[in-house]
C-alpha cells in the first residue's frame, strides 16, 4: 500500500485510536467552554452584585440567580458565587481528567499501531533494501520519529480544536464588551501567525538535519555494541570513541542550532503577547476611567484576553511542531512506501526435489560494483551433492542468494529453474521453507540453544533438537555445558565459539529437513576432523535432499557428485574431483597448495593430538617473542614474572633451552 501524502499515512495509523481522540477532543471542548464561564461570572458579580449596577444577568445564569433569591439574595450570600465558581471548576476538572485519559489512551494505541505496522512492514521488505539502509537509522526512525508523531497528534493536534474554540468564543465575548478594545487585541493575531509561518520552514530544515545526524549516531552506537568483541580484539576503543564523539559533536551542534531557532521563535512570541497585554491594560484602563466600560467588563475582558493569548501562542507552537512532525512523517513514509516482497498472481508451489538450473544468469549489485556473475549456466541434479569452489568475490554466495530470492534476478539477466518452474513464479514463503541456508557467519538470537536450534518449529521437541545437534557434532559439546540445551547463548551468540555457532546453524537447518540444503562455507570455523565427521553424518541425514556445498576447502568438496569452479563471476569448469584435477589448472593449483599446506602442518606438528591445556615441548608462551620494549616498565628483559609475581625464564632463554626439543 502506497501513501501519496503525509496525512494519508497518518489516517492509516489512526485507525485504531480515532474514537479515543474524538472523546478527548469533546472533553477538551467542554473544558474550553467552562474556561469561558468564570470571567462572565466574575464580571457579573463585580458589576451587578458588588457594585449594585445594572442587573444584566446572562441567560445561562438566570436560573441560578432566581434560585438564589435574585440579585439581592446573592448580595446577602456572596458565598453562593464562590460555590458556583467552585462547581464550574470541579466540572472542568472532571472533563480535564477525561481529556487526559482519552488522549493518553489514544496516543498509546497510536504508538502501538505505528510500531506494529512499521515492524511488520520492515520484516517483509526485500533483503536488498536492508542492505542499503543502516540498521541504526531504521531503529531511530521507528523510535524517535514515532515519538515525534505521537507527541504532535496527542499534545498538539488534539488540542487544536480546543484552541480554535477558545479563540473564537473569546473574541466573540470581547467584541460584545467593546469593539475597539477587541480590535486592538485581535490585530496582534495575524502578527503571531505570520512570524510562526516564517519560522516554520526554518524549524523544519533544522530538525531534519538533527534527525538525520541522530540516525548516524544511532548507527555508530549499534555497530559498536554489536561488534564490541572486534573493537576490543583490535584495540580500536580509542578510535571508535573519537568517531562517536565526533558524530555526537555534529549531532549536538545541529540540535543547538535548532534550539537557537526555537528560542528566537518563543522569544518573539513572548514579546508580541506581552505587548498585546500591555496595550489592553493601558487602553482598557483608559476606557474604564472614562466610563465607557465598567470595572467588571474590564476584568472580564482582561480574563478573556489571557484566554486568547494562550491559544494564539499554542497555535504558534502547533505550527512549529508541525514542521518537525512533517519531517518525521516523511521519514516513516519512506519505510512504509518501500515495496514489500510480493508473489506473482499465478505463483505456484511445485515439487522442490527436482533439478536446479541456472540458465545464462548475470547479476550486478546496485552499488555500482559491476557484474558479480557473468553468463553463468549449470545444472544441479535433484538429490545430488553439488560443490562450488571459487575465490573471494567470484559470486559463490550470490548464486545462493539468488536461488533463495534474497535478491531478485532482473528480467533479461537469465533464469533460475527448479524443475520446469522459474523461481520467480514460486511462492516466496514456500520457496524459502524448502530451501535451507547455513551461512559462514550465522546469526543466533538471544535465546537458549534449544530455542535457537528449533527456531523454525512451533514448539521445541528436545528429541528432534538433539538428533539435529548430533548430526552437526554439537551434542557432545552441549552436554559439557552446565545448563546443557538450556544454555543461554547471548546476543548474536557471543557466548559460543565460531565453530559452535556454525554447528548450531547447521542443526537449525537440519531440524527443518528442507529439500534443498545450502552450506555456504559453513564449516570454515571447525577443524578438519570435525569437518569430516559432520560431512559423514550429513550423508546419512540428507539422503534424498539436494545438498549444495560452498567451500574454500577441496577436502570438503572432493566427494561431491559434481563440482563447479567459478573464476571472476564466470564458470571456469565443472566436473567430478578427478575430472577437475586432470582438466582444470585452477582447481589443480588450489588442490596442490592445500595438500602441500596440510602436509607441512602435519610434518611440523609434534603430536597427533594433545589434551586441552597440556603444554607441548615445542610450544611457546604467546608473549615469549615480545620485544623488550613491550615488557612492563621496570621488569628485567632476562626474566619474566607471571601474574602472581613468580620469576620465570625469559622468552629468549626459554627458546634456547627448548631449541633442541623443538627441532625434534
Amino acid at each position: 500500500m502506497q501513501y501519496p501524502t503525509r496525512w494519508s499515512m497518518v489516517l492509516h495509523f489512526l485507525r485504531g485510536s480515532k474514537r479515543w481522540f474524538a472523546a478527548a477532543i469533546f472533553s477538551a471542548c467542554v473544558v474550553s467552554l467552562l474556561d469561558l464561564a468564570n470571567p462572565k461570572i466574575i464580571g457579573f458579580t463585580v458589576d451587578s452584585v458588588i457594585d449594585s449596577g445594572s442587573a444584566s444577568v446572562p441567560s445561562w445564569l438566570s436560573a441560578f440567580v432566581k434560585a438564589a433569591g435574585g440579585i439581592g439574595g446573592i448580595r446577602r450570600h456572596l458565598w453562593l458565587i464562590a460555590v458556583l465558581v467552585a462547581g464550574v471548576a470541579a466540572v472542568r476538572a472532571v472533563f480535564r481528567y477525561f481529556f487526559e485519559f482519552f488522549n493518553t489512551k489514544g496516543a498509546e494505541k497510536l504508538v502501538k499501531t505505528m510500531r506494529d505496522d512499521l515492524f511488520g512492514h520492515i520484516l517483509h521488505l526485500p533483503y536488498a533494501w536492508h542492505s542499503e539502509n543502516a540498521t541504526g537509522d531504521i531503529i531511530q526512525r521507528c523510535t524517535s520519529d514515532v515519538d515525534t508523531v505521537k507527541t504532535f497528534l496527542s499534545d498538539q493536534l488534539s488540542a487544536l480544536l480546543r484552541t480554535l474554540i477558545l479563540m473564537g468564543l473569546s473574541l466573540f465575548f470581547m467584541f460584545r464588551i467593546h469593539v475597539r478594545l477587541a480590535a486592538a487585541a485581535a490585530v496582534f493575531i495575524p502578527v503571531i501567525v505570520l512570524y510562526s509561518l516564517f519560522f516554520h520552514s526554518r524549524i523544519g530544515a533544522a530538525f531534519e538535519k538533527a534527525d538525520e545526524e541522530e540516525g548516524r549516531l544511532s548507527t555508530i552506537a549499534q555497530e559498536n555494541l554489536t561488534g564490541v568483541r572486534v573493537v576490543r580484539a583490535f584495540g580500536r576503543e580509542l578510535y571508535e570513541c573519537r568517531r562517536f564523539e565526533e558524530q555526537n559533536r555534529i549531532y549536538t551542534g545541529y540540535w543547538v542550532h535548532l534550539m537557537k531557532v526555537l528560542s528566537m521563535f518563543w522569544t518573539s512570541g513572548d514579546l508580541v503577547s506581552y505587548l498585546q497585554t500591555l496595550v489592553i491594560l493601558v487602553y482598557g484602563s483608559y476606557l474604564a476611567a472614562s466610563g465607557r466600560i465598567t470595572a467588571g467588563e474590564l476584568i472580564a475582558f482582561i480574563s478573556y484576553n489571557e484566554l486568547l493569548n494562550w491559544p494564539i501562542r499554542a497555535l504558534g507552537r502547533t505550527i512549529a511542531e508541525l514542521s518537525k512532525t512533517g519531517i518525521s512523517i516523511d521519514r516513516l513514509r519512506y519505510i512504509m512506501n518501500a515495496e514489500v516482497e510480493q508473489d506473482a498472481p499465478d505463483a505456484v508451489c511445485p515439487p522442490m526435489n527436482r533439478d536446479i538450473v541456472f540458465d545464462h544468469v548475470s547479476y550486478a549489485y546496485e552499488n555500482g560494483q559491476g557484474e558479480v556473475l557473468r553468463d553463468v549456466s549449470f545444472r544441479i541434479r535433484g538429490g545430488s551433492v553439488f560443490g562450488i569452489l571459487g575465490g573471494t568475490g567470484s559470486g559463490k554466495s550470490t548464486l545462493m542468494h539468488l536461488l533463495d530470492r534474497l535478491y531478485d534476478l532482473p528480467e533479461g539477466d537469465g533464469r533460475i529453474l527448479i524443475g520446469d518452474t522459474d523461481i520467480s513464479n514460486i511462492q516466496t514463503a514456500y520457496l524459502r521453507q524448502h530451501v535451507g541456508m547455513v551461512l559462514q557467519e550465522p546469526y543466533l538470537f538471544s535465546r537458549t540453544l534449544s530455542e535457537n536450534i528449533a527456531i523454525t518449529q512451533k514448539r521445541v521437541v528436545l528429541d528432534e533438537v538433539r538428533r539435529a545437534a548430533r548430526t552437526a557434532s554439537l551434542d557432545d559439546t552441549i552436554e559439557h555445558f552446565t545448563k546443557g540445551y538450556d544454555t543461554y547463548v547471548g546476543e548474536r551468540g557471543v557466548t559460543l565459539s565460531g565453530g559452535q555457532k556454525q554447528r548450531t546453524a547447521i542443526a537449525q537447518m537440519l531440524i527443518r529437513q528442507p529439500e534443498i540444503m545450502i552450506f555456504d562455507d559453513s564449516l570454515s570455523a571447525v577443524d578438519a576432523e570435525t569437518d569430516a565427521k559432520i560431512r559423514e553424518a550429513l550423508k546419512k541425514r540428507t539422503a534424498g535432499s539436494t545438498v549444495i556445498l560452498i567451500s574454500h576447502r577441496i577436502s570438503t568438496l572432493m566427494h561431491a557428485d559434481s563440482i563447479l569452479v567459478l573464476d571472476k563471476g564466470r564458470v571456469a569448469a565443472q566436473g567430478t574431483h578427478g575430472e577437475l584435477l586432470e582438466m582444470n589448472p585452477i582447481y589443480r593449483r588450489i588442490y596442490q597448495l592445500q595438500m602441500q599446506g596440510a602436509e607441512e602442518m602435519q610434518e611440523n606438528s609434534p603430536e597427533e593430538r594433545q589434551p586441552e591445556g597440556q603444554q607441548s615441548g615445542n610450544r611457546q608462551d604467546p608473549q615469549e617473542n615480545d620485544p623488550e620494549e613491550c615488557q612492563p616498565e621496570g621488569q628485567q628483559s632476562g626474566s619474566r614474572q607471571d601474574p602472581q609475581g613468580r620469576e620465570t625464564v625469559s622468552g629468549k632463554a626459554r627458546t634456547e633451552q627448548n631449541g633442541e626439543e623443538a627441532r625434534r
